[in-house]
């Protein structure tokens, strides 16, 4: 059993305080707790987060999910959803926020004090997760992109006009050459 990071842990790893750190600190909290789970020391458990926002900072320290792991992948929807699987049991939650909406006319420091001390249920949304729980991340092997050269995921090169070109050197290739980017 691993300890769970403080808020003062997670602040450390962000850099600061806000709401959006304090919301992400409250879901993972609600996740260990629906899930009855620790902390992952590898891919125990896996995040699926719906935004980029500073939630995700206090998700990848208190629950042990990051990018290099693969167990915390990013679905680029603007919405604070988050779905934490436990691998051992197949198990998932689909964490939302039950707020209608921010209360704007609160200040930055009002804001992060009701997130951190409002009941879970008045804040949040808390459900089972639908669907099967995300593959482990695959290693695979990399070739030099015929442009640049520079090592790339087979899986993630695009074939241009007989060339494997890694996704930037693809944009620039179908770009400059009047075709429609992909």
């Amino acid at each position: 059993m691993s300890a769970i990071p403080t808020y003062e842990d997670i602040a450390r790893f962000h850099g600061h305080t806000c709401p959006g750190l304090a919301l992400g600190y409250r879901v993972a909290l609600a996740a260990l707790g629906a899930l009855g789970a620790d902390r992952a020391l590898d891919e125990e458990l896996v995040a699926v987060v719906d935004n980029d926002s500073c939630a995700v900072d206090a998700i990848q320290v208190v629950l042990g999910c990051t990018f290099g792991k693969g167990n915390l992948i990013h679905r680029d929807y603007g919405k604070h959803v988050y779905t934490i699987y436990r691998r051992d049991h197949g198990s998932g939650v689909r964490i939302s926020l039950a707020l209608e909406e921010e209360p704007r006319e609160m200040s930055r420091e009002q804001r992060e004090c009701l997130i951190l001390t409002a009941p879970q249920d008045a804040l949040l949304c808390v459900e089972p997760a639908e669907g099967p729980v995300p593959e482990r991340a695959q290693t695979e092997p990399s070739e030099p992109c015929d442009a640049c050269g520079q090592l790339t995921m087979c899986s993630r090169l695009v074939e241009v006009e007989g060339s494997l070109l890694c996704r930037p050197c693809a944009e620039r290739a179908t770009t400059s050459s009047g075709n429609p980017r992909r």
